[in-house]
């Protein structure tokens, strides 16, 4: 294996312990409460941001574009759900590309907070999907990188 994937591995590895932190950080909080809403609510937005990293290094590696539209992120979370053929398998499953959309989709609302009231059930059900993604994303990261190892 050469150099370049050995350093995707390594660079996977780095968000792959960031989520984890995350996840780790995530507690049962009561959601009711505002102020633990919020604390939630950036555990989500970072966790997305660090899947979305791992998008970034995929892209980078493989297809050497990263589009830069307008709705980029909508489509590199898109991307990472296909096959590419001669060139990759999929990232992530049709079940992690709808729990990321979900938590891609909450990202944005919370970015932009100061517009808006945070909603409880917002975040409540961004954590739904949250912990659904928990149960699923590592096999599709090690099915991938047994692809990498394989290269």
């Amino acid at each position: 294996m050469n150099s370049q994937w050995q350093l995707l591995k390594s660079d996977i590895q780095v968000e792959l312990t960031a989520i984890e932190r995350i996840y780790q950080a995530m507690t049962d909080a009561d959601l009711s409460d505002i102020k633990e809403a919020i604390i939630i609510g950036y555990y989500l937005h970072n966790l997305y941001n660090a899947f979305e990293s791992i998008f970034r290094l995929v892209a980078q590696s493989f297809e050497n574009h990263i589009p830069d539209v307008g709705q980029w992120h909508a489509l590199m979370l898109e991307r990472m759900g296909r096959d590419i053929e001669g060139i990759r398998p999929r990232l992530l499953s049709e079940s992690a590309v709808e729990a990321l959309d979900e938590l891609r989709r909450f990202r944005h609302l919370f970015r932009h907070l100061y517009r808006y009231d945070l909603k409880p059930d917002g975040v409540q059900k961004a954590l739904i999907q949250a912990r659904r993604l928990q149960a699923i994303y590592q096999t599709d990261i090690d099915n991938f990188i047994r692809f990498v190892d394989s290269l």
